[in-house]
């Protein structure tokens, strides 16, 4: 048939309307000069008159057709079924009501007619003239329901759900045969499709006027919604599945040995982060549930309190997973934080690579997995939730390179605004190295490429400008409470020999099946910071790569990254393995700078682990693709180059148990409201059990001391624990050295002074080092002998100290 045009018109229970509808529409079709055309009604199995208005019209003009449903399936189905039955060169969808009269089919065919595919009418764009409205409520949960569709689904369309479009009539019927939605989603479904295949959708204003007896209901927006994310959760492939299956399997079997009881077993190597991180989720979801304030506390250091921003609260994961703290406690929940979020990091690396560097899945997974499991991953896997929880971190550059593309900067640079807002509250440092390494790979991809680097600075820095403009408000008050507000401070001291060994890169981690607590020896702080390890096998091959594909930009520009961020974290000073020389290094440039001067230098090497990732998946997917004998070579090679580094599980042991004379409330019974509880010796980062004992309390006392960062000194430099006190020290001296010293009544009116200070109601000492001697130091310092109770020692200093 030789069709110009064809008008479908989805139907069901519209027998008051159809008629005079079909007639306008017949009316202008003759009228005006769109050529042969047809008229399809759809019913969409309707109860009243519907199909047989629709029957009697056909009867009088074989131009209209009558396609029946069995059954009322939705607007969606109905559409697809009328404009598969189409024929027209253009097809025409338009709505029984005709809230968009048929004689705005004019300027949709002129705008198809300056060679765009599609061309939709809008009651957003300048230009739409609107006349009668609905009622104000409903229209403005219909705007706000359609902000939300377009800006998830269809970003740069205002108007995704008017009723009236037009399209090329072949690629109407290609979208719709492959479309699977049955309701009012459909639209934004079919210019989905159109978008990805990069037809062009013209937006065109049109007058509307609202009519009544509407089907739409603001509610059908939530259905839409709903629709689409049922649509998306489809278009997963399984490969997809099954990669973030295997992510999620590895992290588990990384944290196999807490999982067996995550709440009596410990990792040891963590030494006391695992006490003071539960400490940070089970006092956040405290705050949560009573409204108090999450950014400071006194449960620890009382009565000076603790500055929770400028601690690693990790808000952004603390405060949503606060039910899980309430149902199953703190242990629980800092292990799902660490395990699921672990996962969803590597799942972040493999999109990452999938979009923007391969399109084979087996490379962008094998990347992905080196990225988010790479030794310095793994060691801080320990105990530092917030340097192995950096699923934002792939979005945040994703957006950035949006950015530089310049085709949505305002929209991009908002949610990377927003995206920027909520690592803050994930991690601030992290974010700081992010940053870095994305600094790093903008400027050797600068140098290799100068033309798209003077393309895309303009958009960019635009998109940073609206980003700022969406952060910074957002942030203001909590930044500056951290670095102004009540216990904060200025920087934490880690010394000039914070970075990395030369011997480091090359060496292997602990936890790596190569590797063992000789081969890190003299080369860590401690089993939390061996930040680079990455085997001399991975950077040989990592080498290999970079000259094999040296030709492509973005491997000279990781390349860059890698280099300059193993440079950076040798530290301020570089000695060189086996010899006495020591060269100064490249940080000490930004060593005491703002923002710098905390970040302890050796964890810079972190930033290889992705950039390595990412030259690992080209290589492999440039393997993939080969034939012959250099494939299966290169492979082996990738395969050794690896699996001395595949990490083993965390070691985890039984924990402590804590004091029945705790696990049972019994020291309610001692302990007034406004009085703390003194462990012995007082907790400090070496020593912070106490911290374990008080979520098992349910946060029920305040302590003195504790495992934080917090001020010292009139220059308020950022120390971690407590600022030292003359009973702290004391009693830490005594647990170390195990003597008992000399008890003057200078350390008793210095000990009574410290008491009254923390307002003591009870001291507490239980079995650990050198508890003979602690009791006996303490017993001289108050002048009595302590009570057994409940496994524990106890003084009750209600009579006084």
């Amino acid at each position: 048939m030789n069709v110009d045009l064809t008008v479908v018109v989805p139907a069901y229970n519209e027998e008051r309307r159809l008629g005079p509808t079909l007639a306008a529409i017949r009316e202008h079709l003759e009228s005006s000069d769109h050529g042969e055309w047809e008229l399809i009604v759809v019913d969409d199995g309707s109860t009243d008159r519907t199909a047989q208005i629709a029957a009697e019209t056909a009867a009088e003009d074989p131009r209209v057709h009558l396609v029946s449903g069995d059954r009322n399936r939705g607007k969606g189905h109905a559409l697809r079924l009328g404009v598969l039955a189409s024929y027209g060169r253009l097809v025409l969808i338009t709505d029984a009501d005709l809230a968009a009269p048929i004689e705005e089919l004019d300027d949709l065919a002129k705008a198809l007619g300056e060679g765009h595919a599609a061309a939709i009418g809008s009651r957003a764009r300048p230009g739409a003239d609107i006349g009668t409205h609905q009622h104000r409520l409903r229209e403005l949960l219909g705007r706000t329901g359609n902000f939300l569709i377009r800006t998830v689904a269809v970003p740069g369309v205002r108007d995704t759900q008017c009723g009236f479009k037009l399209f090329d009539g072949d690629l109407a019927r290609e979208a719709f045969a492959e479309s699977r939605l049955r309701g009012w989603g459909i639209d934004v479904e079919i210019l989905q499709y159109f978008r990805r295949a990069g037809w062009s959708v013209a937006e065109v204003p049109v007058r509307w006027s609202h009519q009544e007896g509407s089907k739409v209901r603001p509610l059908d927006y939530v259905r839409v919604l709903a629709e689409l994310t049922l649509l998306k959760a489809r278009a997963v492939r399984r490969a997809d599945v099954v990669v973030a299956a295997f992510f999620l399997a590895l992290a588990f079997v990384l944290y196999s040995g807490r999982w067996v009881d995550p709440g009596g077993r410990y990792i040891p190597d963590s030494m006391q982060d695992q006490n003071q991180w539960e400490w940070f989720f089970a006092v956040t979801a405290d705050n949560v549930r009573h409204l108090h304030d999450p950014l400071f506390t006194t449960l620890q250091n009382f009565p000076d309190g603790v500055n929770l921003m400028a601690n690693t609260v990790m808000l952004g994961l603390s405060v949503p997973l606060a039910p899980v703290t309430w149902l199953f406690g703190p242990a629980v929940a800092l292990n799902v934080a660490m395990t699921g979020g672990l996962a969803a990091t590597a799942v972040a690396w493999y999109w990452l690579i999938l979009r923007r560097l391969v399109r084979h899945r087996g490379a962008a997974a094998v990347g992905a997995a080196l990225a988010a499991f790479a030794p310095p991953m793994v060691s801080h896997a320990n105990a530092h939730p917030n340097f192995i929880v950096l699923f934002m971190i792939p979005l945040i550059i994703d957006r950035a390179l949006r950015l530089c593309e310049g085709t949505r900067v305002v929209h991009d640079g908002v949610l990377l605004g927003l995206f920027v807002t909520y690592q803050i509250f994930l991690g601030e440092e992290p974010l700081l190295l992010a940053a870095l390494g994305m600094l790093l790979f903008a400027v050797g991809y600068a140098v290799a490429r100068p033309d798209l680097a003077r393309a895309a600075w303009r958009p960019l820095a635009k998109g940073i400008g609206v980003a700022l403009a969406v952060t910074v408000p957002l942030v203001a008050y909590p930044l500056w409470w951290q670095f102004f507000g009540a216990q904060s401070y200025k920087s934490v001291l880690h010394g000039d020999n914070a970075g990395n060994s030369p011997l480091a890169l090359i060496s292997f981690a602990e936890r790596s099946l190569a590797g063992s607590a000789e081969s890190v020896q003299g080369l860590a702080m401690n089993p939390t910071e061996e930040n680079a390890f990455f085997g001399w096998p991975l950077v040989a091959l990592s080498f290999a790569i970079v000259v094999r594909l040296w030709d492509r930009a973005v491997v000279k520009a990781l390349a860059f990254t890698v280099c300059g961020a193993a440079l950076l974290s040798l530290g301020q000073k570089i000695r060189i393995p086996l010899t006495d020389i020591v060269l100064p290094g490249p940080w000490k440039a930004l060593a005491g700078r703002p923002l710098f001067e905390s970040v302890i230098e050796s964890r810079v090497a972190m930033v290889c682990a992705p950039a390595l990732g990412m030259l690992l998946a080209l290589a492999l997917a440039r393997l993939l693709a080969s034939r012959g004998r250099g494939r299966h070579l290169g492979l082996a090679a990738v395969a050794l180059a690896l699996l001395p580094i595949v990490p083993t599980p965390l070691k985890a042991v039984d924990r402590i148990e804590v004091p029945p004379f705790i696990a049972d409330g019994t020291w309610r019974t001692y302990l007034g409201p406004d009085e703390t509880l003194v462990p012995v010796p007082v907790p400090e980062p070496a020593s912070a059990e106490a911290l374990h004992w008080q979520t098992t309390a349910d946060l029920g006392f305040r302590l003195p001391g504790g495992y934080f960062n917090g001020p010292w000194g009139p220059d308020r430099i950022g120390i971690y624990g407590p600022v030292p006190r003359n009973t702290s020290n004391l009693l830490h001296d005594v647990r170390e050295l195990g003597r008992v010293p000399k008890v003057t009544p200078a350390w008793r009116a210095a000990a009574r002074k410290d008491l009254e200070f923390w307002k003591a109601g009870l001291l507490v000492l239980a079995p650990q080092q050198h508890d003979t001697e602690l009791r006996a130091t303490v017993d001289a310092l108050l002048g009595r002998p302590g009570k057994w109770v409940g496994g524990v020692w106890i003084w009750d200093l209600h009579n006084g100290p």
